[in-house]
């Protein structure tokens, strides 16, 4: 495993090729969430930053966008190969930096993956044509955007760095990306490693700060035409109303969840149990996907429980950079009191029948609630933390009702045998992802993601991110007789 000591970890902003400090000098700290010590101080990027950089990727834009996509290419395959190299680094600044387990480390892999192929995709971008006019060709273009901001997640934060930038740049455009406060270690590397793959000065710039200001400005920005944002819903509207205030630039929104999972009785219970927990427990509980809400058929829940608790519990509690540790630490004491939160006010409406707080630092043991009411709030509001609700139902209806009653809709799982079933409740699960059989944190590469409601707009993935980053010029041509 690579280490750094704190003076080699940069921290600095990436504007326009060059690593540099804030203007006005100010830092924020990241602490190490397990040893609870001071990992880094981070520069934090002003309004006159992201002025800056905006500006960067601004005069940066024309040259970028007249590559082939031959050309574009060739710097996402060095990019790549770069980031493999570096994988045990990525993994070891997560670890200390937001308390993921070395052992779960799949970000860089995804990186890889994700930047290698979209090193290919910028050919699909095409128009079409039509004689329907007499007397005119007309064709339509798919042209980039310009300057687009990416607003990436804390959760899985070298993974959004790919998502969001590789497509952007596929598509032509230039970008700015604001990494979380939580978490942005492993974006600066990552930003480094775009320098040294030989990436034209403003093409990508990375800067760190929190969405009050450095988010803030860059929604706002007017010369901002394309904004991609991962979070929370909350922070989500606070983005949507400054684009519209501002010059009513695009959106696209990946945010919340509060994932239903339906088990039928006549599911293979194990497979059901083993998948749910899994889906609770990867990340610590802090993934917008986690099945947050397990609903089992009455006449099989006492096994489905007793399934469920006995692997849900298996969890190894633990230093991240130990490799047999498989449950970290909440990403920080912000977060992990907001989960002690919800589970106190739980409380108050049922009883804990498994885990809660460690009391160990930041960490929190595998939860589970049963039998809890509908209008709780920790049925309504998204926990982000290793916490479950398991509640029993009599009737498809009924279950389908109590699935769809919430603001969320971004993924929900079905389980049972019952091709027709599968089919039939599929499709009245209000959401945006249904796995029949299978759940979170399954998402085909080829698939589309995003929700319903207030789980977000727009979809992301390899066939589906570039048409967020273009838009669709006609052009009418009149043929002379």
């Amino acid at each position: 495993m690579i280490e750094k000591t704190q003076d080699q970890i940069e921290t600095r902003l990436f504007i326009n090729g060059k690593f540099q400090s804030s203007s006005d000098a100010k830092t924020f700290t990241i602490t190490n969430p397990f040893t609870r010590e001071p990992v880094a101080d981070v520069f934090e990027a002003s309004a006159s930053d992201v002025d800056k950089a905006v500006a960067a990727a601004k005069a940066a834009f024309p040259a970028w966008r007249d590559l082939s996509p031959t050309d574009r290419g060739k710097y996402f395959h060095k990019l790549s190969a770069l980031i493999r190299e570096h994988e045990e680094e990525f993994a070891h600044l997560e670890a200390i930096s937001s308390g993921k387990p070395v052992s779960k480390y799949i970000d860089a892999n995804m990186a890889i993956e994700t930047f290698s192929y979209f090193a290919e995709a910028g050919w699909t971008a095409q128009g079409s044509s039509s004689w329907n006019t007499p007397g005119h060709l007309n064709i339509t273009s798919r042209e980039p955007y310009g300057v687009v901001a990416l607003i990436a997640s804390w959760n899985a934060p070298l993974a959004y760095f790919a998502i969001k930038i590789a497509p952007a740049l596929a598509a032509g455009n230039t970008v700015v990306l604001k990494t979380s406060e939580k978490a942005p270690l492993t974006c600066i590397l990552g930003a480094k490693l775009l320098a040294e793959a030989g990436f034209p000065p403003g093409v990508v710039n990375v800067l760190s700060g929190y969405g009050q200001t450095t988010g803030a400005a860059l929604s706002s920005h007017m010369g901002v035409r394309c904004l991609s944002f991962t979070g929370s819903t909350l922070t989500g509207r606070k983005i949507q109303a400054s684009a519209a205030m501002s010059n009513m630039k695009t959106v696209h929104m990946e945010l919340g969840g509060k994932t239903p999972a339906i088990v039928f009785p006549d599911a293979d219970l194990e497979a059901a149990a083993a998948q749910t927990q899994f889906s609770v427990q990867i990340l610590s509980g802090q993934t917008c996907i986690a099945n947050s809400r397990i609903y089992v058929h009455e006449s099989v829940a006492e096994k489905f429980l007793a399934l469920f608790k006995s692997m849900f519990s298996s969890a190894v509690l633990g230093d991240p950079l130990d490799k047999e540790t498989t449950l970290g630490p909440q990403t920080g004491k912000i977060q992990y009191e907001r989960v002690k939160s919800y589970i106190s006010a739980a409380e108050k409406e049922s009883a804990v029948t498994l885990g809660g707080d460690a009391n160990n630092g930041y960490f929190i043991k595998p939860t589970v609630f049963e039998n809890m009411p509908e209008d709780a709030q920790i049925m309504k509001e998204e926990v982000f933390g290793p916490v479950v609700v398991i509640n029993t139902f009599k009737t498809e209806d009924e279950v389908l009702q109590k699935a769809n009653d919430s603001e969320y809709g971004l993924y929900a799982s079905v389980f049972t045998k019952d091709i027709d079933r599968a089919v039939r409740v599929s499709k009245l699960l209000e959401t945006g992802t249904v796995g029949v059989n299978c759940t979170s944190p399954l998402m085909p590469k080829d698939m589309p993601f995003g929700g319903f409601k207030g789980s977000g707009i727009g979809r992301e993935s390899y066939l589906h991110s570039m048409e967020s980053y273009l838009e669709t010029k006609a052009v009418l041509i009149q043929i002379g007789s």
